[in-house]
């Protein structure tokens, strides 16, 4: 009887631990995920992060990336001056030091000025890198133009911590962009494609994304005009980034965040 008990009492002693071991586990991966997901809900409930608005007004804002470059820049803004609007250029800051005549044209014609760090770094980096990336862009920038960057995108979109918080931390604001818009034409998936999926899919308040550097950009220099025109019919007007978001609010899209653009 003794040995029966004793081996219920070790049976029930291994079945405990087990369980509380299921538990930890179980309790270890839930903490790990939480605080992985948290910061990017909180940033986009609080607006640091910003991929949509929402605004009653026809408001679209128009962004470029990867700029600027000698050769589709000043034709971006050519295709911009001809139709009297203004967009926001998301500039690297190694071209920006190549190409100091355009981004004070950029600036002199009322175009606004983001931040899309020093060298365009898509693998992973550390915070401490991202950080000298952001300031030694920032500084780039003030140096031609006299102002500094107020808004960051992070290269390709690709949200971390290392990539995210030390933009916070030096007052940013992150703006990427709203999905359905992106006609994603780094691919060069054709001049019609790249018109239909932003006139087709816009929304007030839209965030649109092209590209007027890293590769060739013909085909988006072939479609801006008819993205333009395609808008104005549909009776939206286009301001920077500042202006939008002084006249919208922000919308979470925490799903889609993460989905697309939360890599850590």
């Amino acid at each position: 009887m003794v040995l029966y008990l004793a081996k219920r009492t070790i049976k029930a002693i291994i079945i405990s631990i087990l369980v509380l071991g299921l538990v930890a586990i179980a309790t270890s991966y839930t903490t790990t995920t939480v605080a992985k997901r948290a910061p990017v809900e909180d940033w986009l409930r609080n607006g640091q992060v910003v991929k949509q608005v929402s605004t009653a007004k026809k408001l679209v804002a128009l962004t470029f990336d990867d700029g600027p470059s000698n050769l589709f820049t000043p034709q971006v803004l050519n295709i911009l001056a001809q139709h009297q609007i203004k967009a926001t250029f998301f500039v690297v800051g190694k071209r920006a030091e190549n190409f100091p005549e355009l981004i004070k044209q950029i600036s002199k014609e009322g175009h606004e000025i983001g931040n899309h760090t020093y060298t365009h770094p898509l693998s992973p980096v550390k915070a401490a890198t991202l950080a000298k990336e952001l300031d030694k862009t920032d500084e780039i920038i003030f140096k031609i133009v006299n102002k500094h960057t107020q808004y960051f995108r992070p290269p390709g979109g690709k949200c971390t911590r290392s990539t995210i918080e030390p933009a916070l931390d030096k007052g940013y604001k992150v703006i990427l962009w709203t999905t359905l818009e992106d006609p994603r034409d780094w691919s060069d998936p054709g001049v019609d494609k790249i018109v239909s999926q932003v006139v087709d899919n816009v929304r007030n308040g839209s965030i649109i994304i092209l590209r007027d550097c890293g590769g060739n950009r013909a085909q988006t220099i072939e479609a801006l005009p008819q993205i333009i025109e395609g808008l104005k019919k549909k009776g939206y007007r286009f301001v920077t980034i500042h202006e939008l978001l002084k006249d919208s609010t922000t919308v979470p899209a925490i799903e889609e965040f993460r989905m697309e653009n939360w890599v850590e």
